[in-house]
């Protein structure tokens, strides 16, 4: 019942995302961080001017809670390159990812630790969001933990979390909600057929009727120490190795794929007519190419290493450009940040390396792919420890040859936590087309 209520729910979102790219003429796969739902509206094709981040609380440091902080990213601005807001959720719950609802008024924040679910008004006042509904039952609704991923649908959260509440493993599934934060259902992810249950991050692309899933680690090892997990061995065999293809109007896994070493982000080529999508290994430091063969079938295969995979060098975040002929990849490991050239998806090449900090985990580029924001924060107990626990948010400019260093926030000195998640706003965004139709 609930799998046919869950099917029902995204059909009818790709029915209703089909008629809106259908009543404006253009691609729906168009968005200013290029790691957005493709069903999001309101978009930001020039200047950002704020950048959103997702904060961990550290205990004795400031209030030691979970916040958002705005900070001003645009150099026209006097308070540029500042944070202008903070809003605390009053407690710390591993505070991790972050997004917009398809209208993109509203920013959904979670835990990984307490599970629970934030939503913020980005719209009323973008320069100063609003804490306007807190989700405090999403493991008893779902009987998931650790909500990860939110991915816009219209007029609907499609959420995708990293473990469930009988045995906090890493078999776990995906939420509805309803824009408004009402639960609607859930569904599991495959365990039969080669499917391991684990997920991590969501990525559709609506013209070919397909939804990605990838696969990370359960509650019980992604707030293990570090140090201490990395030599469980029992515990190292607990991460995710595959990745799952589904129809996405069905809601039913069409095909299992094997990615050995927790593949995490997904990013859809956004050029019209691309049929394939590349993520990153993390134990295995490798990209991995998805894409169908002659015969039409889906297949996943390693394109490239990233770094050394012998140092296990931890790619964590990636960010494709907007042209889909290059990639951004954020080593946790070694601090470094990386750029491979994608021309050719089947084979591609490493370019560029810049060392920005002793660890570093998130990247967000703009649209426009000439500026870089870059977070610190993995997990509270994943982070490093000592000098090397960095925690800030920098910018960088690209000039499609050298990374430089525009301004850096230091999170620790202003008393605000473990920088994490990022996302772009503006202070004032136009209706847009399709937003304007419904």
């Amino acid at each position: 019942m609930l799998l046919r209520k869950f099917s029902r729910a995204i059909a009818l979102a790709a029915v209703a995302a089909v008629a809106i790219g259908a009543s404006v003429g253009t691609p729906l796969a168009r968005a200013d961080e290029t790691c957005n739902s493709p069903f999001l509206s309101n978009l930001i094709k020039g200047q950002e001017d704020y950048l959103y981040v997702w904060t961990l609380g550290v205990a004795g440091l400031g209030d030691g809670s979970d916040k958002l902080v705005t900070l001003d990213v645009n150099p026209r601005s006097q308070r540029y390159g500042q944070v202008v807001a903070q809003v605390s959720v009053g407690g710390r719950g591993e505070a991790h990812h972050a997004g917009f609802t398809d209208d993109r008024r509203y920013l959904w924040a979670g835990g990984l630790d307490d599970s629970k679910i934030y939503v913020f008004d980005v719209h009323a006042d973008p320069g100063k969001p609003k804490l306007v509904k807190t989700i405090t039952d999403f493991a008893a609704r779902s009987g998931l933990v650790g909500p990860h991923t939110y991915y816009a649908m219209p007029g609907r959260m499609l959420i995708g979390a990293l473990s469930n509440s009988k045995d906090h493993g890493g078999a776990t599934g995906m939420a509805m909600y309803s824009n408004k934060g009402d639960f609607i259902s859930k569904v599991d992810m495959p365990t039969g057929q080669g499917g391991d249950g684990y997920g991590y991050d969501i990525a559709i692309n609506p013209a070919k009727n397909a939804m990605l899933t990838s696969s990370f680690t359960g509650w019980n090892n992604y707030m293990m120490d570090l140090g201490q997990l990395m030599k469980d061995q029992s515990a190292m065999k607990h991460f995710g190795a595959t990745m799952v293809m589904w129809n996405l109007k069905s809601m039913k896994p069409e095909k299992i794929l094997s990615v050995p070493g927790a593949p995490l982000e997904i990013r859809w080529s956004l050029k019209e007519g691309d049929d394939w999508a590349i993520t990153a290994s993390a134990l295995t430091s490798s990209l991995w190419l998805v894409k169908k063969d002659a015969k039409g079938e889906w297949q996943a295969r390693s394109v490239a290493p990233i770094g050394d995979p012998a140092k296990i060098p931890l790619p964590v975040d990636i960010s494709i450009t907007a042209d889909a002929k290059g990639l951004w990849v954020n080593t946790f490991m070694d601090g470094t940040t990386r750029y491979f050239d994608l021309s050719n998806p089947e084979a591609p090449k490493q370019t560029y390396a810049k060392h920005t900090g002793a660890q570093v985990n998130m990247v967000s580029q703009s649209w426009d792919g000439k500026r870089l924001y870059i977070s610190t924060s993995l997990l509270a107990n994943w982070d490093k420890k000592g000098a090397d626990d960095e925690q800030f948010v920098k910018l960088f400019a690209w000039d499609g040859k050298e990374l430089k260093e525009t301004w850096k926030v230091d999170f620790y000195k202003l008393k605000l936590g473990r920088a994490h998640h990022m996302k772009l706003g503006a202070a004032s965004a136009p209706r847009s087309a399709a937003l304007a139709s419904r």
